[in-house]
């Protein structure tokens, strides 16, 4: 499903589609040529970042949503979930959709310059788009992240421990950017009673509940200790990202903590 300027995605979403198997009713991972075994930088490099746009009302999401679900178990995958709310007039409101993820996908739209927004779209490292079902297109966006940039190249050390959260951010160079933490649902299954994917139930990964900005890096180290106020099914993601809001640019680092 698409919004604004429209990208095809029947044929990537039927190539996507022949790559899944039954295994005992259960709908299993087999991607083939391009194999997810490759799919970021390896866990001795820096993780790669995917924010995955998605909706209840979109009924191109279900296949984006179990393929964000296989690369959240990598270690050295960082993986998160925003529901956008655009969807909903045609007939369900998305339970965990908020206007700001809305305001997020198209900020990110506005800065890359193509005013591209449509679901299921994933960002890779805060800079490049790809159909968020596109195993193919997913990889050549991080591949061209990769070469062109300096994206994720910033070390981050991150906490978790007793009621606090401790994030560590060392000295570096370049622009300054903004440090968000976001609070996470490791998972969530909604059943669907309206719209395009009526009667389905769809489990959701990693689904970001709130995002707030702790402070901002500007080259100096920098330490930020905060209250814990997650609940037993969630965890926390820290971005250190360059730009704003309203133009959020290249995530220069990311940490999760354990069980996302």
């Amino acid at each position: 499903m698409t919004m604004g300027n429209e990208f095809g995605t029947g044929g990537a979403i039927m190539e996507f589609l022949s790559r899944f198997v039954f295994v005992s009713g259960v709908f299993a991972m087999a991607m083939v040529s391009a194999g997810i075994g490759s799919a970021a930088r390896g866990s001795s490099g820096p993780p790669t970042v995917f924010e995955l746009f998605t909706s209840q009302g979109c009924s191109s999401c279900p296949p984006a949503d179990n393929l964000l679900a296989t690369l959240a178990r990598r270690p050295d995958v960082i993986a998160m979930s925003f529901p956008v709310d655009y969807w909903d007039y045609i007939g369900w409101k998305d339970t965990l959709a908020s206007p700001a993820f809305t305001a997020r996908q198209k900020a990110y739209a506005e800065a890359r310059g193509d005013g591209h927004v449509y679901t299921p779209q994933v960002i890779v490292d805060g800079l490049a788009a790809a159909v968020g079902s596109d195993w193919d297109e997913i990889e050549r966006a991080m591949a061209d992240v990769r070469v062109k940039t300096d994206a994720m190249t910033l070390p981050i050390r991150l906490t978790d421990a007793s009621s606090r959260l401790r994030v560590e951010i060392p000295a570096g160079t370049g622009e300054p950017a903004t440090i968000y933490v976001l609070r996470v649902e490791r998972s969530r299954t909604v059943k669907i009673g309206r719209g395009e994917n009526a009667g389905h139930s769809i489990t959701y990964t990693n689904v970001v509940r709130a995002m707030n900005e702790i402070g901002q890096w500007t080259g100096a180290p920098v330490t930020f200790e905060i209250p814990q106020l997650k609940g037993e099914d969630e965890g926390y993601i820290v971005l250190v990202q360059r730009g704003s809001r309203d133009k959020p640019g290249m995530i220069l680092a990311a940490a999760k903590t354990a069980g996302l």
